[in-house]
């Protein structure tokens, strides 16, 4: 599933298309995805004033509608000419003033959207319980801290749940758990505030790396213009168990969490 990095990388490619574009026309080929598609064809008429990003979520601005979408594990958005001919698991696609469409691809149809007011997004159901971004200033040390304090849990999974910090999937946990020298099972609240700041900062370098290289791509991500994204060549453990560490030579290691794949370096990870 596209993790903060990739849902960052398809909102830079996306907003400068779409900024200041009017949809000229909807197109929806099916009634649903995961969830049944919202009534998109009110968007009809409407210019897109800005594309953002909060968590997975990428956020369409159209005057007082927001136009919400998740990619699920498989969705893509491609800006092509309108006249291009239907793509392989197209399900939505929206005509752009400029002779341009947005369209929506999602093979395992996991994706889902929604319309909602500008105004109280932020109470929205699927916003309303989120944590801070991992890339803001409130996502800092002291809040860590606040989070991990007196559980006996580990940490790998506290950090990738999207109450405590959004964004942060399991391949940036791992990442960012070895950059910080922190083993990701040891329980959350025996980890001391100055390791935690190493944390922190291991979290920032790794997500910012990420969207720098235009995400990961594992297996369906891709970019918007259709390029994979080039940060899983930097991966220090993730995926590569068995190989050596890039720091001491010990084998990478590979343990299951909460059903995920928990890859790590015994030896530098404590």
């Amino acid at each position: 599933m596209p993790e903060l990095p990739e849902v960052e990388t398809v909102c830079r490619g996306l907003a400068p298309h779409l900024t200041g574009r009017r949809i000229e026309s909807v197109l929806c080929r099916r009634p649903d995805l995961r969830f049944p598609l919202p009534e998109m064809s009110v968007l009809h008429g409407r210019i897109c004033e800005r594309v953002e990003r909060r968590g997975k979520y990428l956020q369409f601005l159209f005057g007082d509608l927001m136009l919400v979408w998740h990619l699920g594990m498989t969705g893509r958005f491609h800006v092509l000419s309108a006249s291009a001919p239907l793509q392989p698991h197209e399900h939505v696609r929206l005509t752009l003033s400029g002779g341009d469409c947005l369209i929506y691809r999602d093979a395992r149809r996991f994706g889902y959207a929604g319309l909602m007011p500008v105004d109280c997004w932020q109470t929205h159901p699927w916003f309303a319980n989120l944590g801070p971004e991992p890339l803001a200033d409130d996502f800092n040390a002291a809040y860590l801290a606040s989070c991990c304090k007196g559980r006996k849990g580990p940490i790998k999974p506290l950090l990738m749940h999207a109450q405590m910090v959004v964004g942060v999937g399991n391949i940036y946990a791992c990442e960012a758990l070895f950059r910080a020298g922190i083993h990701p099972q040891r329980a959350a609240g025996r980890i001391a505030r100055g390791r935690l700041q190493r944390l922190v900062q291991a979290v920032r370098e790794v997500l910012a790396e990420a969207i720098a290289s235009g995400g990961s791509t594992i297996s369906d991500f891709a970019r918007v213009d259709g390029s994979p994204g080039y940060f899983a060549h930097s991966f220090a453990v993730y995926g590569r168990e068995g190989e050596p560490c890039g720091i001491c030579g010990k084998s990478i290691r590979r343990s299951l969490q909460a059903g995920r794949s928990t890859f790590y370096c015994a030896d530098c990870q404590h």
